[in-house]
């Protein structure tokens, strides 16, 4: 039965960056094999189920998905448009260095990440005395991705 929209299908993806950097994976040996099993000592490797056209991933996987069947395997490549989207100067924002102090507790230092109060992450790229600026980007905006995917079930 080939997946349709509304399915949910349970997949094994390993997702890796244009430089065939393994960014992400729900196989437990190619997260050790990469090293990312190291990076994330307590994560659990399984694979996802999502229901497809119901936004719980990404819109290039989700349309990748569609025609498949269980025990299919496909490689999708998604663009960033169909992904995190671009990398945007309007996503970093600049804090006074001391107003940012005060609200951390400690003097903020780049490449430690923090969380908005409206829950977004964002990476401090940039401090000196008086300017802090933080990128609210998502991690993989502006890159291309590719999947290689398994359809483990369809229901």
């Amino acid at each position: 039965m080939a997946i349709e929209t509304g399915d949910t299908v349970t997949f094994e993806y390993t997702g890796r960056l244009d430089d065939g950097t393994v960014f992400d994976t729900s196989r437990e040996s190619v997260a050790t094999e990469e090293g990312l099993a190291d990076e994330q000592p307590n994560r659990e490797y399984d694979p996802l189920t999502a229901e497809v056209g119901a936004g719980q991933v990404i819109e290039g996987m989700e349309d990748g998905l569609v025609g498949l069947d269980a025990g299919e395997t496909a490689t999708l490549t998604i663009p960033p448009e169909e992904a995190y989207g671009e990398w945007s100067e309007e996503r970093v924002q600049e804090f006074e260095t001391e107003e940012l102090t005060e609200a951390l507790g400690q003097r903020p230092e780049e490449g430690l990440y923090l969380e908005a109060q409206n829950g977004q992450p964002g990476e401090i790229t940039h401090v000196d005395d008086d300017v802090t600026k933080v990128d609210f980007n998502p991690r993989l905006a502006g890159e291309t991705l590719e999947f290689e995917i398994e359809v483990v079930d369809v229901e």
